[in-house]
């Protein structure tokens, strides 16, 4: 499946749908959020849900940074910070390389939380920036993501965001912006 085709066709088809978009951190957000706006899609809201994230004041950090995009209120959700999540999910994997089974847990924590709201909210889709990062793997997140569509009952909108020069544009926003770029995913075992 080409991801970024199929997302371009979703969303143009579904350009009033409802969508909650995990956001990782503000670099990739800022790109998936014009990518949105371009394709005509009018109701995403950000959801940033990072317990991976160590530590807390990276996690704040970052959170902080999404702000920086111009959301109002309503356009964002910031969780509470709850590592303690993150540490139970990858249990018997913090010394496995990463790429590996500890990241498909972690993305798959994620991406379910992501889920579960956005039924809660009555959201028509999920989705995700990680398929942004060339860090990431986006065969894996979307198999992830397919799966929790199935498990949850909300539909699971895929991507490959770093397709047409998604990675090199998100920079390009993150200076024009001031935007902290971090040098990690967040986690600790990395």
């Amino acid at each position: 499946m080409n991801y970024n085709k199929e997302f371009e066709r979703i969303v143009l088809e579904n350009s009033r749908a409802k969508l909650l978009l995990h956001c990782c951190c503000a670099v990739c957000a800022a790109f998936c959020f014009e990518k949105f706006r371009g394709l005509g899609a009018e109701n995403v809201r950000g959801y940033f849900y990072n317990p991976n994230i160590m530590p807390m004041g990276e996690y704040r950090k970052r959170a902080g940074e999404m702000l920086k995009l111009g959301f109002r209120e309503e356009g964002i959700v910031i969780c509470e910070y709850v590592h303690q999540e993150f540490l139970e999910e990858i249990k018997g994997c913090e010394n496995y390389a990463e790429g590996g089974e500890r990241c498909e847990k972690c993305f798959y924590l994620r991406l379910k939380k992501t889920a579960e709201e956005a039924k809660k909210m009555n959201y028509d889709f999920f989705a995700t920036t990680l398929t942004i990062s060339p860090h990431k793997n986006s065969k894996i997140i979307n198999k992830i993501g397919f799966e929790i569509e199935n498990e949850i009952g909300v539909k699971y909108l895929p991507s490959d965001f770093k397709k047409g020069d998604g990675y090199k544009r998100s920079l390009e926003i993150a200076k024009e912006l001031i935007l902290y770029r971090q040098n990690y995913c967040g986690c600790k075992f990395d």
